[in-house]
Parts: structure tokens; C-alpha cells; sequence
């Protein structure tokens, strides 16, 4: 079956995560993602932890599915080629920082002289306008500016999230950015430029937190593990790890109640509804504490999924490698590491019933298909040969 994205052509300035995890999507969907490197070093992302035999697990994760050219973008004769590229394309993004690909002469005005109707996307920390576009940022500092950091943890600790979710949840919006521009584009001919912030995908991410601060005037202390708006909802103890457990209504609380053998809560005047369960949180979880601690992680899921109440393990990474779910979705995909090996990596998210996604090309070494590339422009052996010899490629 065909890709859905198949004869679609992308030019990837990004490098780090949050562009190419943007980009790795399109890929896996049958674009052509031509990823532009800096000449002599290219993504700073190959030299991230984990590295093996040289090698970057964490680039070649996020960099499959794509092509890589390394150019010197500072020489005239390295931006030519990128605009001589770019004018195949339908695509551009980039996630440098506000202002540099102006400096490069690549910026969308200049782009658009070349190529009218290109779909182009800046992915930055803030955004192209504010007082703060002009900030570096990476994950944490915009989990930690934009209000999430404020809300997870214990009230004495906040806690940023393990992941970065801030680069993975822009990189996910700026590919619906690009779709949506795209499906414009095919309809009308009309390409446009789409700014999209890092800072902005995650306060807009907020979920109820917003609402409570200029509804009613308040937003909850950091609560853990638990829930601002149910209870019982929260990481529970147990014999050997821990089990989340969610309660979201009172019909759940009393199907829990059932399965404890403590009917006698759902009457009781301290948790008969869930305001009030939440008014007494401490005591309900002190109680569903001393009944979890009783059963091991496996025994309490199976009590809790034949009682139907939303439960889950604690899955550390070595669990999910062997988790059942991750395998029937093909959540984990055997990936070649160029001068590494073979390794296992996850797999794309997204299920299509006619397009599959395609996950089965490796991560570009550095400038591996410069060759290829330039040929496509029109450029002869002898030109490729001496942009080589010039270090401009």
C-alpha cells in the first residue's frame, strides 16, 4: 500500500527533538524529509545520551525516515543549494532560533521569492513576536515558565515531568500545523507561514487549571500523584510497586468499594459524593492505601479489572519492552544503528486502515545523501565532486 504523504517533499532545517520528532512523524507517513545539516558536525543531537559504539540512539530515534545533506549555510554557494532545494519542496521547517534564518537569508520572505506557494513552519521556544521571543529556551525552561512544572509534584517540591514533553507535544502540534497548511495549500495553491511556540502548546495544554484561576480564583496546590478534581485518584502502594488507580465518578468509587468489601464507604458522610471525597482525600487514600499494600501489583489489577475501575502498573521502560499491548501495536520497531547494530526503538503512534506508516528507514548518517540530493537539482558529478572538495558540502 501507498504511504499517505507519499511524493510530498520536506526540507528539515530542525535538529535537538522537538523539530525532527515533528518531522520523524511525516516521514514515517511516506514524506520525503530531506534533513539539512550543518557542514562538519551537523545535528548536535548525535552526540546525545544513550551513545553506543559512537553512535546516538537518542538521533537515531528521532531521525528516521529521513535524508541527510550537511551544508556550510553560512557560504554562498551552501545557500544556493538550499534554495535550489527548497524550490522542489512543499515544505520547510525550521527551529532555529527567531532570527537566524533571516541572518542566513532563508527566512520566509526570501524562501517565498524562490518558492510562492511553500508550506513554511518556525518552531521556536516562544514564537516569532513577544518580549520573549528573543529567549533561549529548552524543555524545562518552558514546562517550568509556561505552568506545568507549578502544578506537578508535592506541595513542598514541584517536580518537572521525566520527558520532554514541551519539545514531543509542539513537535505533534507544528505536524497538524503542517497538515492542515498542507490540505489548504492542495485546495487553493496557497502556501503561508505558520509560527508555532513551545511556550504557547503548553499553556494552552493546561487542562482545567486555567478555567479555575479566572472562573473561581483559585488553583489547588500541587497534590502529587493525585487528582485536582477526583479522589480516589492516585498512585497507590503495593507488595511489590505501585498501581494508579481512578476513580472519576461516584459510580467508579462505589464499583472500588465493592471490590475492597467496604460497601459501607459509599455511605459514609465523609465520601458519599466526590466533592466530598475530595474534602477528605487524605483519610479516603490512607484508606485504599491499607487495602492495596495487601496484594501485589498483579493480584490488585486483576481485582480492579474484573470490578471494572481504571487501574494501571507502575511500568518501568524494561516492563514495557515486554509488555503485550506495546507488541500488538507494534510499538516497538527493530531499528539499524549505522557502525552500532540493530536495536529496538518505539514505533509511530498513529494507525492509518489504508496508508500505513512506513518505520523501516534508518536514521541519515551525517550527509549520507548529498549526492543523491544535489543529482535531483540538476547538479553534475563534477559540481557535487568540488562542493566536496570546497567543504560546502
Amino acid at each position: 500500500m501507498a504511504t499517505a504523504l507519499e511524493g510530498i517533499r520536506i526540507v528539515d532545517f530542525t535538529r535537538m527533538y522537538s523539530g525532527p520528532y515533528c518531522t520523524m512523524l511525516l516521514g514515517d507517513m511516506g514524506a520525503e524529509v530531506i534533513k539539512i545539516e550543518r557542514a562538519g558536525g551537523g545535528d548536535e543531537a548525535r552526540l546525545l545520551y544513550p551513545v553506543k559504539d559512537g553512535e546516538s540512539g537518542y538521533f537515531a530515534y528521532v531521525n528516521r525516515s529521513k535524508k541527510s545533506i550537511a551544508l556550510n549555510l553560512k557560504s554562498d554557494e551552501g545557500k544556493k543549494i538550499a534554495l535550489d532545494i527548497i524550490r522542489t519542496a512543499d515544505i520547510l521547517i525550521e527551529n532555529f532560533s527567531p532570527g537566524t534564518m533571516k541572518r542566513l537569508g532563508l527566512d520566509y520572505e526570501t524562501v517565498k521569492q524562490v518558492k510562492p506557494d511553500i508550506v513554511y513552519a518556525s518552531l521556536s521556544g516562544f514564537g516569532q513576536t513577544g518580549p520573549y521571543h528573543f529567549k533561549p529556551a529548552y524543555d524545562g525552561i518552558i514546562l517550568s515558565m509556561a505552568g506545568m512544572v507549578s502544578l506537578s509534584g508535592f506541595p513542598d517540591k514541584p517536580v518537572r515531568p521525566g520527558p520532554a514533553v514541551a519539545d514531543s507535544a509542539t513537535g505533534v502540534h507544528c505536524a497538524l500545523a503542517i497538515m492542515t497548511a498542507l490540505c489548504h495549500k492542495l485546495r487553493t495553491g496557497e502556501g503561508q507561514y505558520i509560527d508555532i511556540a513551545m511556550f504557547d502548546t503548553i499553556f494552552s495544554m493546561l487542562e482545567g487549571f486555567v478555567p479555575m484561576a479566572t472562573m473561581l480564583g483559585t488553583v489547588p496546590d500541587r497534590f502529587g500523584n493525585g487528582n485536582a478534581s477526583s479522589a480516589p485518584y492516585n498512585m497507590y502502594k503495593t507488595k511489590d510497586g505501585y498501581v494508579n488507580i481512578a476513580t472519576a465518578n461516584d459510580k467508579l468509587f462505589a464499583s472500588m468499594a465493592k471490590a475492597m468489601k467496604r460497601e459501607d464507604l459509599v455511605e459514609n458522610p465523609k465520601f458519599c459524593t466526590n466533592y466530598l471525597r475530595k474534602q477528605n482525600v487524605d483519610e479516603l487514600d490512607e484508606i485504599v492505601s491499607a487495602w492495596t499494600a495487601q496484594f501485589t501489583c498483579d493480584e490488585l489489577i486483576s481485582i480492579l479489572d474484573e470490578a471494572k475501575v481504571p487501574a494501571g502498573k507502575m511500568n518501568t521502560i524494561f516492563d514495557l519492552l515486554e509488555d503485550p499491548q506495546i507488541e500488538a501495536r507494534d510499538m516497538l520497531i527493530d531499528q539499524e544503528v549505522p557502525g552500532s547494530g540493530t536495536y529496538k526503538f518505539p514505533g509511530n503512534p498513529i494507525k492509518f486502515s489504508n496508508t500505513p506508516v512506513d518505520t523501516s528507514r534508518r536514521a541519515p548518517e551525517l550527509g549520507e545523501n548529498a549526492a543523491e540530493i544535489l543529482a535531483e537539482c540538476g547538479y553534475s558529478q563534477e559540481q557535487i565532486d568540488k562542493l566536496s572538495a570546497d567543504g560546502v558540502i
